[in-house]
């Protein structure tokens, strides 16, 4: 009895315990599957709009903000927003006049070692090195709503969020054509979430189209230079990566579309749930009408036999065939010689020399020795 005394409070505590764990299970698998994750809040951030805890003040210049390219044809398949940084027309801009004044936004950031430090963490560079880093950016001006994670700064840290920028958005592009800064709030900015869904929040531009949203796709190697818009004329500009549009100039061998419809040709990838419409066959040819000749240019006739000059030419005879010589001809013989003809005449009492050669004979006794 003592020791049933002393093992029973071990074994209700063990019942507790395996109760406890069997409640707990019951209560994460109530309905069979997890929770789903939360949807994304996504913010629209119109031109010079600041934004929810912006780091810096604008850097922005006064450039023309340029114009969207032209809208998908009717009938078009869909295309999967994603466009490669380094594709022509992407980004516009204002012949030598960089569209954000990288000084400025180094000096902003740089002044406060905590908001630098946050940056820093938030765009992922070294802090060391954020000043170096925003001079290797180029500053142009988006061409498209562009879906990006976007950082505000609170209480001496980066908060992410997902973002759209509107078309015109100055920012600073890396050398791999990515938008790394929002120069209206010197933001850092990073590549979008895997998961493209979620809330907008905000109030939407006029032209707005969730349809039309894109995300940039970095490049696989470094660029020099991006082919952009110039906003003022409708031309090309190649701008040098890392420079302030002070070396702009016109390309060497320029983009085969126009500028107002090049940002997104040829770099979309076919959405797998848009059945793509499969081309007519053209139609085969005819095997019982064949294609009629091509009639010969009138002509005169040069001989005076009354033709029009119309008539094909006479055909060529084929060249004769070289015949090879008999092996085993006589070398000697008449090649004009008829074998079969009759042998030419002989003159009485007179016998061709050649069926009895002329020899000597030698006497022979008229008896034999017996």
């Amino acid at each position: 009895m003592p020791l049933f005394a002393a093992v029973r409070p071990g074994l209700a505590a063990l019942f507790a315990a395996l109760l406890l764990m069997g409640c707990s299970a019951e209560e994460r698998n109530t309905g069979g599957e997890p929770g789903a994750a939360p949807v994304q809040d996504v913010v629209l951030q119109s031109i010079g709009a600041h934004g929810p805890d912006p780091f810096t003040a604008s850097t922005v210049r006064n450039t023309a903000p340029p114009t969207a390219p032209e809208r998908r044809a009717e009938g078009e398949v869909p295309q999967l927003r994603e466009v490669t940084g380094s594709t022509p027309g992407l980004y516009g801009g204002t012949r030598a006049i960089g569209s954000c004044d990288v000084k400025r936004q180094i000096e902003l950031l740089t002044a406060d070692p905590v908001k630098a430090r946050a940056f820093a963490e938030a765009a992922g560079v070294p802090e060391a090195d954020v000043a170096g880093w925003l001079r290797g950016l180029t500053p142009v001006a988006l061409r498209n709503d562009v879906r990006v994670t976007n950082h505000g700064y609170r209480e001496g840290r980066a908060s992410a969020f997902q973002a759209v920028l509107q078309t015109g958005t100055a920012v600073l592009v890396d050398p791999y054509g990515s938008p790394r800064v929002r120069c209206a709030c010197g933001n850092p900015l990073r590549s979008p979430s895997a998961d493209r869904s979620g809330v907008h929040q905000g109030d939407p531009w006029d032209d707005f189209d969730p349809d039309r949203v894109i995300v940039v796709k970095p490049t696989a190697a470094v660029v020099t230079s991006l082919v952009i818009v110039n906003t003022t004329d409708r031309t090309w500009i190649e701008r040098r990566t890392g420079s302030d549009g002070d070396v702009d100039r016109k390309p060497a061998v320029e983009p085969s579309c126009a500028p107002d419809a090049c940002a997104l040709v040829g770099s979309g990838t076919p959405d797998p749930t848009v059945p793509t419409p499969v081309p007519s066959a053209p139609a085969s040819p005819d095997p019982v009408r064949p294609a009629p000749a091509t009639p010969l240019p009138e002509a005169t006739d040069p001989s005076g036999s009354g033709g029009t000059g119309t008539e094909p030419p006479a055909p060529t005879p084929d060249p004769p065939t070289p015949s090879m010589p008999d092996p085993y001809a006589d070398p000697y013989a008449d090649p004009f010689l008829d074998p079969f003809a009759d042998p030419p005449p002989v003159p009485d009492g007179e016998l061709p020399p050649e069926f009895f050669p002329v020899v000597p004979v030698p006497d022979q006794p008229e008896t034999f020795e017996g």
